[in-house]
């Protein structure tokens, strides 16, 4: 059972009465636990199985009776997002807020249109993608939300050129060697114990320089309840660069993969 408790702002009642029907209407749905309704503040705070029941359930028979919950619409400019599956994760993760209503992630675009009851705090929205492994670009009016916006996009690329040129300046030199040592072309010298140092010295500044977004970002990820292509990706070049460390210290036998990791 997931319990949940929240608290809705309900228009149209105009008396007691009201909020008696209220919550007699809203008990009924499977998985709610408890509803007050407050006619002096005009919200119902409900307690109820997340699993069972859903916000848009709640507020279908809210409205169903008679009544209505009125709404906001937000809309997020989204970065860090590298693919389909990340604006899902991001999705699902805005929809586990409480008071969340409808989410839209547009990988496309990076904006997520959210649909909330009117009250909810934009800053838990904010939270909720930062604890996703992702970011919401922030300014405090419209124009400045484009400038902020723009200006967040183009920092966004200048850091993954940044990582690229960096991983290159690296990765190249270490593929050419490591390809040049498996295929015999450079000697029996590149076979040396000190040229596994070479190439180890060459691929440790990729896999945790240039490759540490995918750690901190697929960490975010995980502890947020799903996992990105961050993870993947993080995963799959630890195994071969750790795997490759005790091969490059003469603790084991066997072909290291320090370009693989790298690349």
């Amino acid at each position: 059972m997931t319990e949940k408790t929240v608290s809705l702002p309900v228009t149209g009642m105009t008396c007691a009465n009201c909020a008696t029907n209220i919550e007699r209407n809203v008990r009924k749905l499977s998985g709610v636990q408890e509803a007050n309704v407050n006619f002096a503040s005009e919200r119902v705070t409900l307690t109820y199985d997340g699993s069972l029941l859903g916000m848009n359930d709640i507020v279908t028979r809210i409205r169903k009776a008679g009544y209505d919950v009125p709404e906001q619409t937000f809309d997020l400019a989204i970065t860090g997002m590298d693919c389909v599956n990340c604006a899902m994760n991001v999705e699902r993760a805005l929809k586990k807020v409480d008071g969340v209503l409808d989410v839209n992630v547009n990988f496309a675009t990076e904006h997520a249109l959210v649909t909330a009851a009117a009250g909810m705090p934009r800053e838990e929205l904010v939270s909720a993608v930062e604890k996703a492994g992702y970011n919401v670009v922030q300014a405090d009016d419209e124009a400045e939300l484009e400038d902020a916006e723009q200006a967040a996009r183009q920092a966004e690329i200048r850091r993954n050129m940044q990582r690229v040129l960096v991983g290159a300046i690296f990765t190249i030199p270490l593929l050419i060697l490591s390809m040049g040592h498996d295929l015999g072309i450079w000697g029996m010298w590149s076979h040396e114990p000190w040229v596994q140092y070479l190439f180890w010295a060459l691929a440790t500044p990729v896999q945790f320089w240039v490759g540490r977004e995918f750690y901190i970002s697929g960490y975010k990820s995980i502890r947020g309840g799903s996992a990105n292509m961050d993870v993947l990706i993080a995963l799959g070049s630890s195994v071969a660069y750790f795997y490759s460390v005790p091969i490059a210290l003469g603790w084991l036998s066997g072909h290291a993969y320090f370009e693989t990791a790298a690349s």
